[in-house]
């Protein structure tokens, strides 16, 4: 699968969004372009207009690192856009086995039993990993009991991205939706620079698109940002509203995959809700698990 649209369009909504006032040059009054002309990020970044117009037509394998850089400087890249950069010159310039679409491994992915026992042994919150398609692949007992909507469904495997934007409830559940939605497209793009090749990702993203006119938006804006901890709004259908904190952390033993734990803070009303869902949990389970106990014996 060919990434020359995405590099072209990322290059150029990058360009659009720096005025002449930010990049230090008179705004001037008969200019034709939306942010700046491509002279104005070459001369800065030390190449030739026609070589930066090659670059902006999609072409970056082969470019060096250093031109790469002074390109993200030119066009004032913050951290998570110049890796998106380097992502996809990097996914241009790969091995023949990068350039092959991959398999669909994901679905079939066996994880090791004891991450199962790590998530359970989390009880204080939501616990669960994803991979960078945001599928949820393991989760503990409170997590699937705080996402019961998005458990509820018939996907498999449960996917955050699909939830928020093609599950009418999510709109009640995240209070804040236009900023959570966009922290998912950010997300996806963001796997999308690293993994091009990924099968299931680009159905998902085709999906997303037809389907939902929010998506297709916000994933035409190549918005690209990090996201490792923050606090997040929802509104339960059992327990009502919560205010949460969040850390995603990346697992050195399953590569692609994160862990992501959900708190609130101790002696808050959320702390009060979180364990009022796991008292929830716990009799919703119990009332679908068959007893191991015996029949008691009819009286005689």
């Amino acid at each position: 699968m060919d990434n020359r649209d995405e590099v072209r369009e990322f290059l150029t909504s990058r360009r659009a969004k720096i005025t002449p006032e930010q990049a230090g040059l008179p705004a001037g009054t008969r200019r034709r372009v939306t942010g700046l002309r491509r002279s104005e990020v070459a001369a800065p970044a030390n190449v030739s207009v026609e070589y930066y117009a090659k670059l902006e037509r999609g072409n970056l394998a082969g470019v060096s690192r250093a031109v790469l850089e002074a390109i993200a400087r030119a066009l004032r890249l913050d951290d998570a856009e110049r890796a998106h950069l380097l992502h996809l010159a990097q996914a241009q310039s790969g091995s023949d086995t990068l350039a092959r679409p991959r398999r669909r491994s994901g679905r079939q992915r066996t994880l090791h039993k004891s991450l199962q026992w790590t998530l359970d042994a989390v009880t204080a919150g939501p616990a669960f990993v994803v991979n960078g398609r945001l599928d949820v692949l393991a989760a503990n007992q409170l997590a699937r009991a705080f996402f019961a909507d998005m458990y509820d469904s018939d996907t498999q495997p449960p996917n955050l991205a699909r939830h928020q934007f093609l599950d009418t409830a999510a709109r009640r559940f995240y209070p804040d939706w236009d900023r959570a939605a966009g922290m998912t497209v950010d997300l996806l793009r963001t796997e999308a620079g690293s993994n091009p090749h990924d099968k299931d990702l680009h159905d998902l993203i085709g999906e997303l698109s037809t389907r939902s006119d929010a998506f297709r938006t916000r994933w035409g804006a190549h918005d690209v940002t990090h996201h490792g901890t923050g606090s997040k709004r929802f509104h339960h259908p059992v327990v009502g509203d919560l205010t949460l904190s969040w850390e995603s952390l990346v697992m050195a033993a399953e590569p692609g995959l994160s862990l992501i734990i959900y708190t609130a803070e101790p002696g808050s009303p959320s702390q009060e809700a979180l364990h009022l869902l796991a008292s929830w949990s716990a009799t919703r389970q119990t009332a679908t698990t068959p007893s191991l106990r015996p029949p008691t014996a009819p009286p005689k």
